[in-house]
């Protein structure tokens, strides 16, 4: 996993600022770097898909407990949404 991805994810998805749905998530990622962007990009889709990248994995970067693989891959596939689509409110963290 990308070190960019994981700063990201323990910087803004943890367990303070990850409940923070005011919608700055969005513009302070656009403000970083493309390079930067497009790590946090494929860091998202490496762990959609990558079964490695778990609960454990999760809570080790943001002191947020999941309960499955399940919530932790639709809650990812949520904030890729929002980061990187067009889904206009970013979701709060599971549990």
């Amino acid at each position: 996993m990308d070190e960019r991805f994981e700063r990201f994810v323990k910087g803004y998805l943890n367990s303070v600022e990850g409940y923070d749905t005011s919608g700055y998530l969005r513009p302070t990622l656009l403000g970083f770097s493309e390079s930067f962007v497009e790590a946090v990009r494929s860091g998202f889709v490496q762990a959609l898909a990558d079964d490695s990248f778990g609960p454990v994995e999760y809570e080790r970067l943001t002191d947020i407990e999941v309960s499955d693989r399940e919530t932790l891959r639709a809650y990812l596939q949520g904030v890729y949404d929002y980061l990187f689509g067009d889904v206009p409110e970013q979701p709060l963290p599971p549990g």
